[in-house]
């Protein structure tokens, strides 16, 4: 317990710009109080103490503005930061070392049984207002960005933006080095790339005139031939 509690509380400091102590990050936090309740919580509800699972999560939430249903999985170092209107269903999976920004939800979509909520991999950050809604994997150092929603599977080492949410892949960017406002945005790419592609063909197209010019224009004759 108490090497969770200090992968917590150090994912906080590590993340947070505005952290300025474990002291101040164990008493003052929400997020942190609400990850912390919620590991109580869990304990109950896997030993089938559902009523006293549901209880400390319910009271959390009130203290908190978070709510965490009993039932998630939670792997360490998660910084749910400011964190109000945070929603996180029954059957959640949330991996190592993530990020969750307020207003997020880790929901379902009202239509399924069972498996009803995501599955976040490691190092995932989720941007504030995103809704994430579905029994699906979102793989490992997957970016979401803020307002974005998310109904089908995000890749490893992807971006999800928009609404719905479009996939674009990020190579050779760590994790850390984005935010949840930068993104690439794929209408943007694309439109890049058709620039790109008229740029080329307007230069083949113009070689190709001076080629042809080249070729029709009549040669000079030697001064010898005119005598």
């Amino acid at each position: 317990m108490f090497k969770g509690l200090k992968a917590d509380l150090d994912s906080v400091i590590e993340r947070d710009p505005a952290a300025r102590s474990r002291l101040e990050v164990f008493f003052l936090y929400s997020g942190f109080k609400a990850v912390r309740s919620h590991r109580k919580a869990h304990w109950f509800y896997k030993h089938n103490m559902k009523f006293i699972a549901r209880f400390i999560s319910q009271r959390s939430r009130h203290k908190t503005g978070i709510e965490i249903h009993p039932g998630a999985k939670i792997g360490k170092g998660l910084f749910i930061d400011h964190g109000m209107g945070v929603v996180i269903g029954e059957t959640t999976e949330i991996g190592d070392n993530c990020t969750i920004y307020q207003n997020v939800t880790l929901g379902g979509t009202g239509k399924d049984i069972g498996k009803r909520h995501p599955t976040l991999g490691n190092n995932v950050m989720v941007g504030s207002g995103a809704k994430v809604l579905g029994p699906f994997k979102v793989g490992d150092n997957a970016r979401i960005a803020a307002g974005a929603v998310v109904l089908k599977e995000v890749p490893a080492n992807a971006t999800a933006v928009g609404v719905p949410a479009k996939v674009v892949r990020i190579n050779g960017i760590k994790s850390e080095c984005l935010d949840q406002i930068h993104f690439s945005d794929p209408v943007n790419l694309e439109i890049c790339k058709l620039k790109k592609r008229v740029e080329e063909l307007e230069k083949a197209l113009k070689k190709s005139e001076g080629e042809a010019g080249e070729a029709a224009a009549p040669k000079a004759q030697p001064l010898h031939s005119r005598n």
